[in-house]
């Protein structure tokens, strides 16, 4: 207990004793879910043992899977991450995720496609969603500020450097950086 107070401080410590109270009660198998916790969906959302979320996290399951949202185990979701899924968004194990990251499998409208593509007269919130599943392998490491849009999968061990925006598909064990988020290491097994 000396620990925790010298780490946390008094009202801190006992922020984080009512946070483990209430994880034990209401978000079993999660190790420590940090208030407050927002989400939305709740029956679509699974997740696995040891999940730990920082203040903050938002979670919105919005359409009609079953699993909408599936986040495996030792997944570290660190302040203010925020995940929406009108389709479904996985994330393997071992993942961490840094604050104040965005995650999406929808957008207001389609943008990608010349003959299907949103007019810019209609008010965005009667815009058509459209959506495509985002897969996060296991070991992933994702930096602060970053954004993950529709469509995109995130090979194993690949690492997202902070402030990226995410558009395509990541490599395995690669390391990316920028907006539009780009290539510029990947490891050798090899050479180490």
């Amino acid at each position: 207990m000396k620990h925790l107070f010298k780490r946390y401080g008094f009202l801190g410590s006992i922020r984080l004793a009512s946070a483990l109270l209430i994880t034990k009660i209401f978000y079993k198998p999660a190790r420590l879910i940090r208030l407050p916790f927002y989400i939305r969906g709740r029956s679509a959302v699974k997740w696995g043992k040891h999940f730990t979320t920082g203040v903050g996290v938002r979670i919105d399951a919005l359409g009609t899977k079953s699993h909408q949202i599936v986040i495996g185990n030792r997944v570290q979701l660190n302040d203010y991450v925020h995940i929406g899924a009108v389709d479904q968004v996985v994330i393997g194990n071992d993942v961490l995720i840094a604050s104040k990251v965005f995650i999406t499998d929808h957008n207001h409208g389609c943008y990608s496609n010349e003959n299907t593509e949103s007019s810019p007269s209609e008010n965005p919130i009667d815009r058509e969603l459209y959506s495509a599943p985002v897969i996060i392998e296991d070991k992933v490491w994702i930096g602060e500020s970053v954004s993950i849009m529709p469509g995109v999968t995130i090979g194993q061990g690949a690492i997202i450097g902070a402030g990226s925006v995410v558009t395509k598909d990541v490599d395995k064990n690669t390391i990316v950086v920028g907006a539009p988020a780009r290539i510029v290491k990947k490891y050798c097994f090899k050479t180490k």
